[in-house]
């Protein structure tokens, strides 16, 4: 008598966990493409902690299935009450059974421990057309499905399920999908891939009102590709890691089935196997970029706007000491200006730091601001006329950075600032360099200012700033890196308009 089915839509986990505990229970490949060891991969794919306990052993690689054996049922029952007897399970995933002591013993134990989420991929026939169950078992495995949530045949599969051809178009194989959700009370996720036609389209069929509509349809293009080795082993596992997550059968289709389709069309890059290969799993993910390599990017864009600062006439006479004296009194008056809004979006890179030692040190770099850089303008302007009010350059930089810290984006924000770390401590120091060179003559009208910014105090503060934008950089997404490389650009060109400006405002 079957058993009655799993009932109620799962939820996802509780608050202050997202790394679902997912146990396969499956067939062991070899090659490394499907069964456990795909679904392994699936599960560490989709950011879950996998486990494994093996109903099968298979000879096989990507041309096909050698042999199976099968180990004793008892033991397979040892390997499922260890894990449950210790470990709390968010999901299961259930591929190849193999015979019908198996199968019971699977049942037994889905009977008691009740997972939150069940995924069972009834592997009956292996892509390249062996036969991974034994037809005396298909019997016990129809009075399996009901305890499952979500079950994934391919086409072959669900027409043997529910006694019947495989399904030669689209509407013909969702009629099927909604009698076997009829016959389970499960959701049926019904998979075109086995049919023809440049569309590969997927829907959820429930028959019991589980879903938000009987049949929800997820559309995609078939990925041309002989490498599909463990296609549906990998697609299970990770409906049920993202299912234990979301709680949503529809929002996992939708997560799970771009990450599919991508692992299809970068398959060609594993070169594994002379056969029907398997897909790339962690397509998705980058190898970690070598230390220094995104600082190195952004100074390479930098180069230009150093070179337009170094053609200034305002940099020039600095190096001198023939600048007019107005004209660096205008420039230390809008950088007091600037200062004032700086140090604040320091305050506010603190606040977004991601660790203490970042904390501290933007905090650390907003006081300095207003406490040691402030007081040099402070000192000379108190002796010197000055045209006050703020300079359009400046509200520029000053509106610029606060965008960026409004942004929510830590990396782009830090990368926004560090131009005022970096380009002021290369041309100080090269501009300290040449004023040694001179013999620091007497009456050297800026001696002060080009001591200040060749400090070995903020040379270290810079190297800082550009080991923590470096670390941000090599961890962003592709989206956030052209984020951060576009505020650190207009931020580099606002420092070149900048030290340009007293010659405008003259």
């Amino acid at each position: 008598m079957p058993l009655p089915a799993a009932s109620g839509v799962p939820t996802a986990l509780p608050p202050g966990r997202d790394v679902p505990r997912v146990l396969s229970i499956a067939g062991s490949d070899p090659s490394g493409g499907a069964g456990i060891q795909a679904d392994l991969k699936s599960i560490a794919a989709h950011g879950g902690y996998g486990m494994a306990a093996i109903t099968a052993l298979t000879a096989q690689n990507t041309r096909g299935v050698q042999a199976v054996h099968v180990p004793p049922a008892a033991f397979l029952a040892e390997q499922l009450d260890a894990v449950s007897d210790d470990i709390s399970i968010d999901a299961v995933k259930i591929g190849m059974l193999g015979d019908e002591s198996v199968i019971r013993t699977v049942r037994h134990w889905l009977e008691k421990v009740r997972p939150a989420v069940v995924v069972l991929d009834p592997v009956m026939v292996a892509t390249s057309g062996d036969r991974l169950l034994k037809e005396s078992a298909e019997a016990a495995l129809l009075e399996l499905l009901p305890l499952a949530h979500l079950i994934t045949p391919n086409l072959p599969e669900l027409a043997m399920l529910v006694g019947g051809d495989p399904a030669g178009t689209w509407p013909a194989a969702l009629d099927q999908g909604r009698r076997l959700a009829e016959a389970t009370g499960a959701t049926v996720l019904v998979k075109g891939g086995h049919l023809a036609g440049a569309d590969c389209p997927d829907a959820l069929v429930n028959t019991a009102g589980l879903l938000s509509q009987e049949v929800v349809e997820v559309h995609g293009k078939r990925i041309s590709t002989r490498n599909s080795h463990g296609t549906g082993c990998s697609l299970s596992s990770a409906m049920a890691t993202v299912q234990a997550r979301l709680g949503d059968w529809e929002a996992s289709l939708l997560t799970v089935k771009p990450w599919l389709a991508g692992a299809l069309e970068n398959s060609e890059q594993l070169e594994v196997g002379q056969g029907n290969g398997p897909v790339h799993h962690f397509h998705h993910v980058r190898p970690a970029p070598p230390e220094g390599a995104f600082a190195a990017r952004l100074w390479t864009e930098a180069q230009q706007d150093l070179a337009d600062i170094y053609a200034l006439d305002f940099i020039r006479g600095l190096a001198s000491g023939d600048l007019a004296e107005k004209d660096f009194a205008y420039y230390l008056a809008q950088d007091a200006l600037y200062l004032n809004g700086y140090s604040r979006v320091l305050a506010r890179a603190s606040a977004l730091a991601p660790s203490e030692a970042e904390q501290l040190f933007w905090a650390g770099s907003s006081q300095q601001c207003l406490e040691v850089e402030s007081e040099l303008h402070r000192s000379w302007l108190s002796t010197r006329p000055a045209q006050g009010g703020l300079g359009p350059v400046t509200k520029a930089y000053v509106d610029h950075l606060t965008a960026a810290s409004a942004s929510g984006s830590y990396a782009v924000l830090a990368a926004a600032v560090l131009p005022c770390f970096w380009l002021y401590a290369e041309v100080g120091e090269k501009l300290h360099a040449q004023f040694l060179a001179s013999g620091e003559p007497d009456g050297h009208a800026y001696a002060a200012w080009l001591r200040t910014y060749a400090d070995e105090g903020f040379a270290e503060a810079t190297r800082r700033a550009i080991a923590i934008v470096d670390a941000a950089g090599r961890k962003a997404s592709d989206h956030e890196q052209a984020a951060m490389v576009t505020a650190f650009k207009q931020s580099c060109r606002l420092e070149v308009e900048f030290f340009d400006a007293p010659r405008l405002h003259a």
